[in-house]
């Protein structure tokens, strides 16, 4: 409840019989001795009672804008953040009908009232209270830095609290005016946040790829430049193996600042094929985030199964056959697992090789795939390892052959014309 002496000033603003000339300065003395107020606690009241009063129908439009100014500076000065919060949300319903009329002031309460609610860590409710925002709108121009901004500070509000599919919505609302915007801390907000909805949503590679060109944005200091490499090598081994990942893995390698970070191991041991340890995987997962260790549809961990399939990979490299009991126990995994893994990178052509299921032997035909799914894990009509190198050697002798007939032929054309069987 307002204190009595602004309940008193306010009744003689709104009697009719005060001139309506008299009222501006009437209205700003009274908001200064608000603000004034040795009592911060009736601060709230008194200015929930000074914002209901200029927007009664007994003042003007034209007068009540730079009175409602005014207040929204004072709500911004309020020291306490459930006060703004109360003062705030008050001043957006008594303007809902009219938000028209004052749509420069309504931002402005959004904003101070969302800066409220993120330093409570509120950032959903942050998130709607700038979804409010008039950002199309005839009465005021709004530069496309602006809408970027706000846009993009709605899309990181969301992507605090893991909700990707809402922070990607006003992504792509930034993106469609992006190539606008010259400001680069915003290209770097767009940018990071883009990587962070990858990484959130398991899109490892594109994550990767995104944090690494982020590491090399100069405007970042350089302990953030190395956090994002360090992202970026986390998303490149949760990535499931194959060529692509093998490409990722390889220009994260040969990046000079790669040993200078915490996870140069894991990525070194990667990048050469070697197995990795149960010890190793421990430890590294003790610097992912909660997304990162959420577990798939089969039950193992994202980086449980990246591990699998990268192990798996590295045995190819290593034998030119094994048996599927002796597979389970490098990958420490049951029988029937193991050879389900081996079975599904085949098909899926990340692999190449055979399954003998009689036998209980796997046949490696030279790692990895070419990720073109294949027929039943069989790498064409190619059969073994060896078929295919003599094939190889066929085709190169035959290359040669007719790249020494087409030379002959440009250098001496009467000679080839005369001599060589067409």
């Amino acid at each position: 409840m307002e204190s009595p002496s602004t309940r008193e000033t306010l009744a003689k603003l709104e009697n009719p019989s005060t001139s309506q000339s008299e009222k501006p300065s009437g209205y700003n003395d009274l908001l200064r001795q608000i603000t004034s107020s040795s009592d911060p606690s009736q601060v709230p009241p008194n200015l929930i009672a000074f914002i209901d009063s200029i927007l009664k129908d007994s003042l003007g439009i034209i007068a009540a804008r730079p009175l409602l100014a005014s207040a929204v500076e004072a709500i911004g000065s309020i020291k306490s953040t459930e006060s703004k919060i109360e003062v705030g949300t008050h001043a957006l319903q008594i303007l809902e009908s009219r938000v028209v009329s004052f749509e420069e002031q309504d931002a402005m309460i959004r904003e101070i009232t969302a800066d409220a609610y993120q330093e409570q860590e509120d950032f959903i409710d942050a998130a709607k209270m700038l979804q409010g925002i008039q950002l199309e709108s005839s009465q005021r121009k709004i530069s496309d830095d602006a809408k970027v901004k706000t846009w993009m500070r709605i899309c990181r509000l969301y992507i605090e609290e893991d909700d990707t599919t809402s922070a990607e919505s006003y992504l792509n609302r930034a993106k469609n005016l992006l190539y606008k915007v010259e400001d680069p801390e915003l290209n770097l907000m767009f940018h990071l946040s883009q990587a962070r909805i990858l990484d959130a949503r398991r899109k490892f590679l594109d994550a990767s790829s995104a944090y690494h060109s982020v590491s090399f944005n100069m405007t970042l200091a350089e302990e953030e430049r190395m956090h994002a490499l360090s992202a970026a090598i986390k998303c490149a081994v949760l990535a499931p193996a194959g060529p692509q990942r093998s490409r990722t893995l390889a220009k994260l390698y040969k990046d000079e600042r790669a040993p200078h970070v915490a996870e140069f191991g894991i990525l070194e041991k990667m990048f050469l094929d070697r197995l990795l340890s149960v010890e190793e995987v421990d430890k590294f997962a003790d610097s992912l985030a909660p997304h990162q260790l959420a577990r798939t549809s089969d039950g193992s961990t994202v980086l449980r199964k990246a591990v699998i399939e990268h192990n798996l990979l590295s045995t190819s490299r290593l034998y030119n056959n094994i048996g599927v009991n002796e597979l389970g126990l490098l990958l420490d995994l049951d029988v029937e697992r193991s050879e389900e893994y081996a079975a599904g990178m085949m098909e899926q052509g990340r692999l190449t090789g055979r399954i003998d299921q009689i036998d209980g032997m796997i046949f490696f035909d030279g790692g990895e795939g070419s990720e073109e799914r294949t027929n039943g894990g069989q790498a064409g009509n190619v059969v073994g390892r060896d078929l295919r190198k003599w094939d190889a050697k066929v085709q190169g002798v035959a290359e040669e052959v007719e790249r020494v007939a087409s030379t002959l032929q440009a250098l001496y054309p009467d000679f080839s014309s005369a001599n060589l069987v067409h």
